[in-house]
């Protein structure tokens, strides 16, 4: 989303002493594009472990008072510490919490210098987010991964990778139940432009509808998976009926802390 210019200032504050033990995940991340949909209330890092949370709270705070911000604690718990960053009338909420290590790709690097969830992780997240609350800027985020970096269908598909205990169908009967967002709930939502609820639920149902077509045409060996691209790694949406092969696409599955796929004189392995 576009930062706010103090949300700006805060995370080249926080990128000096940054490294890949702290990385920025959230809205914030998943709509650092300028020309992005919607703004973010807060900056949330994650940590692969309760003991780095503290750590990199520690850190952040110094680094961001030796820049003349404030930092106001408004709680703190192991393996999560949330404050108000602020200068003046500007302010912004920060979280720091642990998560699991489990992802499909590894980090990427800002162009501040920090650390990020890869664009489809960050779309996995989001996905598993909206399954298991009711807010209306999960459904927009969600919209938004549909249309910009990875179909639903391949995101539902790829998603009991990370939750073993969800299938594709059990998730889109979840999401389901999602899609029905009132006028002023929307109105709440800090975006760049004016959503329509009525058309916000029609794109929703249609999404669902091209999900469930997809996860129910894919053989069960390549359940949690992501489909790349042999030749680039770009992860892309199948089509139906050709073989992955004549596709020139490839099954990937994460790990701890992500898996790189490997380019050959091939493609990808």
């Amino acid at each position: 989303m576009p930062l706010t210019p103090f949300q700006h200032r805060t995370l080249e504050v926080l990128a000096t002493s940054s490294g890949p033990e702290r990385y920025l995940a959230g809205g914030a991340a998943l709509h650092r594009a300028p020309d992005s949909l919607r703004y973010s209330e807060d900056l949330d890092f994650f940590h692969d472990s309760e003991a780095r949370v503290a750590n990199a709270f520690a850190a952040d705070r110094d680094a961001l008072v030796a820049a003349g911000l404030s930092v106001h604690v408004e709680f703190s718990q192991p393996g999560m510490v949330r404050a108000i960053v602020s200068a003046g009338t500007e302010a912004t909420r920060v979280d720091w919490a642990h998560d699991t290590a489990w992802r499909f790709f590894p980090l990427v690097r800002d162009v501040l210098g920090g650390w990020l969830l890869h664009p489809v992780d960050l779309a996995i997240n989001k996905l598993l987010a909206l399954a298991g609350r009711d807010e209306p800027r999960d459904l927009v985020d969600m919209q938004w991964c549909d249309r910009e970096i990875l179909s639903l269908g391949a995101l539902v598909w790829a998603a009991p990778g990370k939750d073993p205990g969800l299938s594709p169908l059990l998730l889109l009967e979840l999401l389901q139940r999602r899609g029905t967002v009132r006028p002023e709930a929307l109105a709440r939502l800090a975006v760049r432009e004016t959503l329509d609820p009525m058309v916000l639920r029609a794109e929703w149902r249609s999404a669902l509808e091209r999900a469930e077509s997809f996860v129910r045409d894919r053989p069960a060996e390549e359940l949690g998976g992501l489909y790349l691209n042999r030749q680039t790694g770009t992860a892309v949406t199948p089509l139906s009926g050709v073989s992955l092969e004549a596709q020139d696409l490839m099954v990937h599955f994460g790990g701890p802390a992500g898996v790189v796929p490997i380019l050959t004189d091939t493609g990808l392995r």
